[in-house]
C-alpha cells in the first residue's frame, strides 16, 4: 500500500507478509527474555508481538507514513508452536485529514496462523503524507 492518506480507503486490506515461528529463535527469545516458558507452550506473548512488529516494519519501510502515534487494545489470542507460518494483515478502520500535507490513518493489524487463525491483534494511529 505505497500510496498517500488521500488514496487510502477505509476498509482497504493490506497483507503485511509473513513469517515463520523459527525454532532456533523461539529458543533463544525464550532463554534472553521469557525465562521458564517452555518451548512446548509455542510463542510467548512477547515474541508473537515482535514477529508482528518485524512484518509492520518492513511492510511500511516504502509507504508515505511519517510517524507512529500509538499502538494499542493489544490482543493475544493463542501461541504459536515452532514452525507456525504466521501471516500479517491490516485494515484500514478510519482516517482524519489534519492538516494540508498530513492525516491520520487508524488501522487494526492482525497476525493469523496457517488455519487462518486469529493470533494476535492490535491498533495502530499512523500520520501519512497528504
Amino acid at each position: 500500500m505505497p500510496a498517500s492518506f488521500d488514496d487510502i480507503q477505509i476498509g482497504q486490506v493490506v497483507s503485511l507478509g509473513a513469517a515463520a515461528v523459527d525454532a532456533d529463535a523461539l529458543t533463544g527469545f525464550i532463554s534472553a527474555f521469557a525465562p521458564g516458558w517452555a518451548t512446548d507452550r509455542g510463542a510467548p506473548d512477547a515474541m508473537v508481538y515482535a514477529i508482528w512488529a518485524r512484518l509492520d516494519a518492513v511492510a511500511h519501510t516504502d509507504w508515505p507514513q511519517t510517524k507512529r502515534l500509538g499502538v494499542d487494545a493489544l490482543r493475544w489470542v493463542r501461541n504459536p508452536p515452532a514452525g507456525e507460518l504466521l501471516r500479517g494483515r491490516m485494515t484500514i478502520m478510519a482516517k482524519d485529514p489534519v492538516g494540508e500535507g498530513k492525516g491520520i490513518i487508524i488501522a487494526q493489524h492482525d497476525l493469523l496462523d496457517e488455519a487462518g487463525r486469529l493470533v494476535f491483534s492490535c491498533l495502530t494511529r499512523s500520520v501519512f503524507a497528504r
